[in-house]
C-alpha cells in the first residue's frame, strides 16, 4: 500500500522557501515508530527491498529508524535483536533514539524513578524478554523486574539502545524522533526536545532551514506540511508501519497493511 500526498495551496506555509533535496545519488527511507510489531517490521523492510530495485542511478540507500522501537506491541526482543544485527546488503542503516528507548534504559538504572516506563508500555516489552511483573518471582516488584531485565538483555541489545543517535542529517532532510523546538538554532536543539516535544512543534509553521522527517506523534496517515513529514501511523495498534521515501526533492510513502 502506497500512500501520496501533493502540498496543496491550501497547506500552511512555513516562512521562506522549501525547496528541500538530498545529495545526487541518495535514496532514503525512514522508517516510522515500530513499537513492538516485528511482523509489520519484516513486511516493511522487505517493501523496501524490493522499492529500491526499481530506482535507477543510486549510489547511497539508507534507511533511517526513527526512534521507537519498543513497548505496546508484544515482540520487543526480536525488533531490538534484529536492529542491532542488521543486514541488509546495500543499504547504510541510521538508529536514532526515541523516548521509549530512554525510558527502558531508565527503568535498568533507577527503576523508583522510571516507573513511568510501566505506564506507557513497559509491560509487554518485559514479557518481550520473559519477565512477568505479575509472575511468583516478581509479584509486582518493580526493584526485581528491573534487576531481571538487566540479566536477560543480551549485551548487544544494551550496546545497541546506548549507542543510538538523537538525530542525523542528509542534504535539506534532518531526522529526528519527535521533532524541534520552534525558534532555536539546529546546534542549539537539546536532546529531550528531539525525543519528546509535540505540539510546539507539530503546530507549527516554522521553517527550520531543514525539512524535518519523524515519529512520536501519530498520525491517521503521513503528513508532509512543508516544513515537516510526519510518518508514525500508530503501527502496534493499526497494523500500519509507515516510511518515507526521499529522492532528490521527491517524497512518497509506504507502508504496511
Amino acid at each position: 500500500m502506497t500512500f501520496w500526498r501533493k502540498i496543496w495551496k491550501s497547506d500552511p506555509e512555513p516562512e521562506g522557501p522549501m525547496n528541500w533535496n538530498l545529495p545526487d545519488g541518495a535514496l532514503v527511507y525512514a522508517i516510522g515508530d515500530v513499537h513492538g510489531r516485528y511482523d509489520l517490521l519484516q513486511a516493511l523492510l522487505a517493501q523496501i527491498d524490493e522499492d529500491r530495485t526499481a530506482h535507477w542511478g543510486v549510489e547511497d540507500t539508507y534507511v533511517v529508524f526513527l526512534g521507537d522501537y519498543v513497548d505496546r506491541g508484544f515482540q520487543s526482543f526480536d525488533v531490538i535483536e534484529h536492529l542491532a544485527t542488521f543486514e541488509m546488503p546495500g543499504i547504510t542503516p541510521i538508529f536514532l533514539r526515541g523516548n521509549h528507548e530512554e525510558l527502558m534504559l531508565q527503568f535498568m538504572e533507577d527503576p523508583v524513578e522510571a516507573q513511568l516506563w510501566l505506564s506507557v508500555g513497559g509491560p509487554s516489552t518485559l514479557v518481550s524478554y520473559g519477565i512477568d511483573l505479575q509472575s511468583e518471582d516478581v509479584a509486582g516488584d518493580i526493584l526485581v523486574a528491573s534487576d531481571l531485565l538487566i540479566h536477560k538483555m543480551p549485551d548487544h541489545h544494551v550496546r545497541f539502545l546506548k549507542n543510538l543517535q538523537t538525530s542525523w542529517r542528509l542534504g535539506d532532510y534532518f531526522f529526528v524522533h519527535a521533532g524541534l523546538r520552534p525558534g532555536v538554532p539546529l546546534k542549539a536543539q537539546r536532546s529531550r526536545d528531539m525525543t519528546t516535544i509535540r505540539q510546539e512543534f507539530t503546530s507549527s509553521s516554522h521553517n527550520f532551514g531543514v525539512c524535518v522527517v519523524h515519529g512520536h506523534t501519530g498520525v491517521k496517515k503521513p503528513e508532509y506540511t512543508g516544513n515537516r513529514i510526519a510518518v508514525d501511523t500508530g503501527a502496534f495498534a493499526t497494523g500500519v508501519l509507515t516510511a518515507a521515501v526521499l529522492e532528490g526533492g521527491d517524497v512518497r510513502f509506504l507502508a504496511t497493511t
